[in-house]
């Protein structure tokens, strides 16, 4: 009799702490999603920014038609993404088309003093800095979840309760790793 209680207990615990491991895997993956979600509405507003975007330099880049093109292509390509690692791939070029824009609009002086123009490029710059804030809350939600996923115990139980390790979500922009260029002429 004593035996078998003490098999019991022993289960009981076993399930109260595999219950307990879990829903804290629940609660991480929630965030996680929660995290990428954030992400998702920032990525869509930057989208959404880039046709205007477009329309208005239409008009003074008549000869750089190649490079709205780019432009479109790469927001197309980034809106179809679905895995966070195309999404990585398509923001990371569709940064780089953006990139290519501004570079050339440098040329067109009007169309650098166009009010419509500089209104979409402030917006465009706050929607990186956001969408930049999301990725740090994102990538820092993957973080402690994929510490938990891969350390024991949760580790023993987690990949039979179908919790995986999750994707960081990084944008290479290579302009932001060169050093500032300080010009005192």
């Amino acid at each position: 009799m004593a035996a078998l209680f003490i098999i019991l207990v022993i289960v009981v615990v076993a399930v109260l702490w595999l219950i307990g491991v879990y829903n804290g895997l629940v609660q991480l993956k929630m965030r996680v999603k929660n995290g990428w979600a954030q992400i998702d509405v920032q990525l869509k507003r930057r989208h959404d920014l880039i046709p205007n975007l477009v329309e208005t330099a239409k008009g003074y880049m008549k000869f750089e038609r190649e490079t709205l093109e780019n432009v479109i292509k790469a927001r197309t390509q980034a809106t179809q993404a679905t895995t966070v690692k195309d999404k990585e791939g398509a923001e990371n070029m569709l940064t780089g088309a953006l990139r290519s824009l501004f570079a050339v609009a440098e040329k067109y002086p009007d169309l650098k003093a166009n009010q419509n123009m500089l209104a979409l490029q402030e917006e465009l710059t706050s929607t990186e800095n956001k969408i930049a804030f999301a990725r740090q809350y994102y990538n820092d939600e993957v973080t402690r979840y994929n510490t938990t996923v891969k350390t024991f115990p949760a580790n023993t139980v987690a990949p039979a309760l179908g919790f995986a390790p999750e994707e960081f979500f990084e944008l290479k922009d290579l302009a932001e790793r060169e050093p500032p260029k300080v010009s005192f002429t």
